[in-house]
């Protein structure tokens, strides 16, 4: 175990968590939210550091960042847990291990070890995905600074529920990041992630002051959150970001709680791209639809195909110095 970082004492030995909006107020021997931190003896202490739960090499597509070094590979790593509860998450047996099966498993390696594996595999980023890279804060902060000092970017696979004391942290060592937008409705996220929406968008507004590169994604689940008024909602929002912010709609398929739902018809996602670009947003993606011209990306100055994909692969790419080969047009990202 680990003393947690971001955290207050409040007396009578107990604590009170700032990592993530959720603000936790932890008394003596019990848990946060999350199932991952805990106060012994008025002392806060993370319990998920150097137990590494999931490694892999992927394509930074996979994340989905499609404006951040397109092409390479991004060492991608996790440990369980989860500050979010969604009926619909992809990934439930490692991060919602400590909520459902009371457990925390993982490998003991060091961020020296991660720095190190990273840099054999020829990756050119470190992701923090999976489960949700908040929880594993003190872990994921000491990886960055190391990959940091050896050249590699970091980048962070969020639900954006961090305070901005965390950001503020880390910020000089988190170069990116790819955030959940899940809906525009607070019914949604209390009923279905237990968590408020303002959080997110305020973690956004901070990421974007502080210089991230930022990308959105929103999983449309039919019937929930793939309203014409919503889509119209999410958009705006994200232009009021920046119109160079890109956003990935990604089609859903029955996952853990929510096996009774259908999955996302291709009409409702290429129609929400439709509304992304009408509203003014420079890239709009669909996810999970190998295939569809939604995956690629395209001159917004002369409409000129740029990044020709498939799934994660990309094909061909005609950005040169982050510039259109076409128009000249300067397109937004990072090392592109």
């Amino acid at each position: 175990m680990k003393e947690a970082l971001l955290y207050q004492k409040l007396g009578e030995k107990n604590v009170q968590c700032v990592l993530c909006n959720h603000r936790c107020r932890i008394q003596e021997g019990q848990k946060g939210i999350c199932g991952v931190r805990e106060n012994q003896g008025g002392v806060l202490y993370t319990l998920v550091y150097r137990q590494l739960i999931s490694r892999n090499v992927d394509p930074i597509e996979k994340k989905p960042l499609f404006h951040f070094a397109p092409g390479s590979r991004s060492f991608s790593i996790a440990t369980v847990g989860c500050n979010f509860h969604c009926d619909f998450c992809q990934n439930y047996e490692i991060s919602q291990m400590p909520r459902d099966q009371k457990q925390i498993w993982g490998d003991d390696v060091s961020p020296e070890q991660i720095v190190a594996m990273a840099q054999k595999a020829g990756c050119r980023t470190i992701a923090y995905t999976y489960t949700e890279p908040t929880i594993y804060f003190e872990y994921a902060l000491d990886i960055a600074k190391l990959a940091s000092a050896k050249g590699l970017k970091n980048i962070f696979v969020t639900n954006g529920y961090m305070t901005e004391e965390a950001l503020r942290t880390i910020h000089p060592h988190l170069h990116g990041a790819n955030v959940d937008l899940k809906s525009f409705g607070e019914e949604f996220y209390q009923k279905r992630c237990g968590a408020r929406l303002q959080g997110v968008l305020q973690s956004l507004r901070v990421m974007k002051t502080l210089g991230v590169w930022v990308e959105i994604t929103t999983l449309l689940i039919p019937g929930l959150n793939d309203s014409d008024e919503e889509l119209h909602r999410l958009a705006e929002f994200i232009v009021s970001l920046g119109r160079e912010t890109p956003w990935h709609i990604s089609r859903f398929h029955p996952m853990y709680k929510m096996l009774d739902h259908s999955p996302t018809s291709v009409r409702i996602l290429e129609k929400a791209r439709k509304i992304g670009l009408e509203v003014g947003l420079r890239y709009v993606y669909t996810g999970n639809v190998p295939g569809d011209e939604g995956e690629d990306t395209f001159c917004y100055h002369c409409g000129k195909l740029l990044i020709d994909r498939l799934g994660f692969q990309v094909r061909k790419n005609q950005i040169f110095e982050n510039r259109c080969y076409h128009c000249g047009a300067t397109i937004d990202g990072v090392d592109l």
